[in-house]
């Protein structure tokens, strides 16, 4: 695979497993450093823009490929980089929160069913939802759970943003100084 190409990680069952198992005694964990199926796309080598592919599967993030110009300087090439590790940083979060959402409704809808004395299909072999307001009673639960966790996250989600938006500032005015050729 050449340099170039961007890694997208698509996590087998057994993967997605291992990443709840994690989840749950480490905080924060790598998805991506457990045995996943790795697909690439390529942009042209010629290219002179960034390239997004396809969603991932679990964070529902598309992956960015940034453009490397054969010129950047010392300050581009740190805001590529910030931008680029703020991406794979926002990937991990969202790959095991959205994991772990989605396992403890399903842990959740089962247990109401089971109260309820109903399976998990109906007669017909369709799956059995529950209504809105019983669903409400869990995205609280959920959200309360999650608040400090959401809360660390929201933190440095805005810190790494606003760093980002200082250097592209930065980068800016090199650009512009550049132009009109001061040094």
């Amino acid at each position: 695979m050449a340099a170039s190409c961007v890694r997208m990680t698509r996590l087998r069952p057994q993967t997605v497993q291992l990443l709840l198992s994690r989840t749950r005694h480490s905080g924060d964990s790598d998805p991506r450093a457990a045995s996943a199926k790795v697909i690439s796309f390529c942009p042209p080598v010629d290219s002179k823009y960034d390239w997004i592919g396809p969603p991932d599967r679990y964070s529902n993030l598309r992956p960015i490929k940034y453009f490397v110009p054969a010129d950047e300087s010392p300050l581009e090439k740190k805001l590529r980089e910030l931008r680029q590790e703020t991406q794979d940083w926002n990937q991990r979060f969202w790959a095991v929160q959205n994991v772990t959402f989605i396992k403890e409704k399903e842990e959740f809808i089962i247990s109401k069913l089971n109260a309820l004395g109903l399976g998990q299909r109906d007669e017909e072999g369709r799956k059995r939802t529950l209504d809105a307001e019983v669903m409400a009673d869990f995205y609280k639960a959920f959200l309360s759970k999650n608040f400090v966790r959401h809360a660390q996250y929201n933190r440095e989600w805005y810190k790494r943003n606003f760093m980002i938006t200082f250097l592209m500032g930065q980068v800016t005015l090199q650009r512009t100084l550049k132009k009109i050729g001061w040094k």
